[in-house]
């Protein structure tokens, strides 16, 4: 029984580096690398750790958008500086993995062409028009949105990245949970992800969440983090909506997408729950 727990153990670990490893630019290199292996099965049990991505990332962020901000001088211009170098060292940590996604996903249903057209147009690694707008209106709504959350209160502001990270990235898994794969699958980056991820997984991605969103509350017990993950929820109901009908299923591309939106979706809800 013990060693049945022990491997149960190293699985897991081994399946929350891969994630690691495949959705960041952390590097996992080396002997780590040859520990950790690497197979479909085990990619796709990596989607569990999808929140716990999102946890590291997340505390990485806030720690930096709130150590930023108490070395420069306590003005408005601070914290939007505090809130772009934060956006970049996300970028920089996951390879802007997300955001390739949303671009490809808008350059491919921007425009009002059939779904196979749309499906042809998300494998063409350049970025058109859709793509460059959505791009522009994301990163620079993060930052608007983070610059204004600065300004209520900085800690909030740290929390509300830590937390938007977690529970964007546990958005997606309902997509895969509820729509079939649509992509080209023999060459598709979320090919390991194709088939619907199983109820454990979801069950961990789950406890990841709460262990995350519980420390939020900890923190900073408050209504506004229900509103923010309602933001979440929301974001990820329309993008359930829009794939359905344009699409019948969902991308690699889609699920970078629906996390983009849903942690702007986040941010935007914890705001508007604070009123004016």
């Amino acid at each position: 029984m013990k060693t049945a727990d022990t491997n149960t153990d190293m699985n897991f670990i081994r399946h929350y580096l891969l994630a690691l490893q495949f959705f960041t630019r952390i590097p996992i290199t080396g002997k780590l690398a040859d520990w950790v292996g690497y197979s479909p099965a085990m990619l796709r049990a990596s989607a569990a750790h999808f929140p716990g991505v999102g946890a590291l990332v997340g505390a990485c962020t806030g720690f930096c958008f709130w150590g930023i901000y108490q070395l420069l001088p306590h003005y408005s211009a601070g914290v939007w500086i505090a809130a772009f170098l934060s956006t970049v060292l996300g970028v920089m940590l996951t390879g802007a993995f997300h955001e390739d996604g949303l671009a490809d996903l808008s350059d491919g249903l921007g425009g009002h062409v059939s779904r196979e057209k749309s499906l042809d147009i998300m494998k063409d690694s350049r970025i058109g028009t859709y793509g460059a707008v959505a791009l522009v209106l994301a990163l620079f709504g993060k930052i608007a949105l983070l610059t204004l959350l600065g300004q209520v209160d900085i800690f909030i502001a740290a929390l509300s990245l830590f937390a938007a990270h977690i529970s964007s990235r546990l958005m997606p898994l309902f997509l895969i949970l509820y729509l079939p794969h649509v992509g080209d699958t023999p060459q598709s980056k979320s090919k390991p992800l194709a088939e619907s991820i199983s109820l454990s997984a979801l069950l961990v991605a789950m406890l990841w969440w709460l262990a995350g969103m519980g420390l939020v509350w900890y923190l900073q017990a408050d209504r506004m983090w229900v509103a923010g993950v309602s933001g979440s929820v929301l974001a990820l109901l329309w993008m359930w909506r829009f794939l359905k009908v344009r699409l019948q299923g969902f991308t690699g591309d889609a699920l970078g997408a629906t996390q983009q939106l849903s942690e702007l979706g986040f941010y935007l809800a914890v705001l508007l729950s604070l009123g004016p």
